[in-house]
């Protein structure tokens, strides 16, 4: 059975360098990532494990609004921006991508055919993945994306362990733990996604959300009408983060 994980998260900015230093300000370590040359986008990323955050602007806009691939994640930002710096998709890590197709398309969801992604890195390393999209959305939320990356989990992160991308932030000990959603109905949302992608459902939620488990992470559902992700919540042992949230654009980074 194709394992699921959170992979990461985007949240669309205008400004890479400013949503950069933020993180760095609060010793959270956060770099260039590169660019994809094919869709018109670059991102700045930050690490916590193998989850991590990618803020993501538009390099070349008219590529970007140009392109033929079914990339929901880069005309969402075309739609998005300038106006609405907010947070995206998540993005689902499996090592087995063509099975989570089957399994979503067997359900009646469409997904869009499983494409090659690359980009290049800050040093012009070649950085290649397949992933697919899932247009559209369930009670005003939109899908998830769904990623696989070259190589098993263990060989990657210490690899990435190796290349100094992953290392402890200045700030010492954060974990990203959770991803929180504002939705208008968030059982009939948190069971729907339990059930297409294989995951287990936390019934001991409090203030009447509920939440939907991987490995490590929750996907917390709580009642609102922005249909939207929200907030991301890291724990840590940081005094000085400890309580904090900071807000870029329209996305909250909440630290308990």
């Amino acid at each position: 059975m194709a394992k699921i994980k959170w992979d990461h998260v985007v949240h669309y900015v205008n400004d890479l360098t400013a949503a950069k230093d933020v993180f760095v300000s609060n010793g959270l370590i956060a770099f260039e990532g590169g660019s994809h040359k094919q869709w018109g986008t670059y991102n700045v990323l930050s690490y916590f494990g193998l989850t991590y955050l990618e803020f993501l602007a538009l390099e070349n806009r008219k590529l970007a609004e140009s392109i033929s691939d079914p990339n929901d994640v880069v005309k969402d930002a075309v739609k998005h921006l300038p106006e609405e710096e907010v947070l995206s998709r998540l993005a689902l890590r499996t090592d087995d991508i063509e099975a989570v197709r089957e399994r979503l398309v067997t359900q009646g969801i469409e997904a869009t055919p499983i494409m090659a992604g690359k980009r290049n890195d800050a040093k012009g390393n070649l950085i290649e993945w397949k992933m697919m999209t899932i247009p559209g959305d369930y009670q005003g939320l939109p899908y998830p994306f769904v990623i696989q990356w070259n190589g098993l989990d263990e060989e990657r992160e210490a690899q990435l362990k190796e290349t100094g991308i992953i290392q402890e932030h200045p700030a010492g000990n954060v974990v990203m733990e959770r991803a929180v959603f504002h939705v208008e109905q968030p059982q009939a949302v948190a069971e729907h996604w339990a059930e297409i992608f294989d995951l287990s459902i936390d019934t001991e939620m409090a203030d009447k959300a509920i939440a939907v488990k991987t490995d490590k992470h929750a996907f917390v559902f709580q009642l609102g009408s922005e249909n939207r992700l929200q907030v991301i919540e890291f724990s840590t042992d940081n005094e000085q983060l400890k309580g904090k949230n900071i807000k870029i654009g329209d996305g909250i980074y909440s630290f308990r």
